[in-house]
């Protein structure tokens, strides 16, 4: 096979559309998983790998205090958003970030393909659709940028077409609290059986709360965000353990879990509630 291996979006863009049916390897961590347990038997055989480790406006990130917002290239790893000044500016990010994979994967994985392996088991992406993120896409045909929902169309399915790449998120600063979480079945190196993203946007008074590996693709859940919106004590920052629990239970019953190999419905169902009202008490400690 041919390996391209382009060091400027340009040539990123040309390589795609001259073999638009190429493997797309970012940092590899999600494919060669699936090449090495033969899930993916056209990496090995297509024509064509392009190698986006190199590109240089793909590593980059930037901030815009005005606008209060964060673009990151696509190639931006999970390392480096567990890293200062990122880790402050996105914190739910970075601590999703720190339940990926061992260190070697968190150096390799990129956001970018987290996005574009779309699994509902992904760890960013809960935090991305919290933030109400936008994914920037590009192809010789042109750009456009899509909000993080209408990207992700199901599993492993997103809007990308023929010749187009990820080159990179823009999420806004918020204050007010953070957080992500998940269980598994062990402490580290886990596939998430169940994820929930809290968001607090004290600014305009409302939480976001979005869900992972409950449902064929992320999902927010806007009953249990109305909820906390008008039952939070913005004023003190508290939250009783009741309104908490409520808040977990509201957002669970948004959730549309499936019994697998790894899991049954009715304990993803139960975890949700339970790291969703977690999260809200965290934000919203009481008295």
């Amino acid at each position: 096979m041919a390996v391209v291996i382009p060091i400027d979006l340009d040539a990123a863009m040309r390589a795609a559309s001259a073999a638009p049916d190429a493997l797309i390897l970012a940092g590899g961590t999600d494919v060669m998983v699936e090449v090495n347990a033969g899930q993916r038997r056209r990496a090995l055989d297509s024509d064509t790998v392009i190698a986006l480790d190199r590109v240089r406006e793909l590593r980059r990130w930037s901030h815009d205090p005005e606008r209060r917002t964060v673009t990151l290239g696509a190639g931006v790893t999970y390392t480096e958003l567990m890293t200062e000044p990122l880790a402050s500016l996105l914190p739910a990010l970075a601590e999703a970030s720190r339940t990926v994979g061992s260190p070697q994967i968190r150096n390799a994985g990129t956001i970018g393909g987290n996005l574009a392996t779309c699994s509902p088991a992904g760890d960013t992406l809960p935090v991305l659709a919290a933030l109400d993120a936008d994914v920037h896409l590009a192809s010789l045909n042109g750009e456009r940028t899509l909000p993080v929902g209408q990207f992700m169309l199901g599993v492993k399915t997103t809007a990308l077409t023929r010749g187009e790449l990820i080159v990179g998120v823009t999420a806004p600063v918020l204050r007010g609290a953070q957080g992500y979480a998940k269980v598994g079945v062990r402490n580290a190196m886990v596939i998430a059986i169940a994820s929930a993203c809290v968001i607090v946007d004290e600014d305009c008074r409302d939480v976001r709360i979005a869900l992972g590996s409950v449902a064929p693709t992320i999902i927010r859940c806007p009953d249990a965000e109305r909820h906390a919106a008008a039952n939070l004590d913005w004023d003190r920052g508290r939250a009783t353990p009741g309104v908490a629990a409520e808040i977990g239970e509201r957002a669970a019953a948004d959730a549309r879990p499936i019994d697998d190999h790894r899991s049954t419905a009715a304990y993803r169902s139960r975890a949700v509630a339970l790291l969703v009202g977690r999260l809200v008490r965290r934000g919203f400690p009481d008295a």
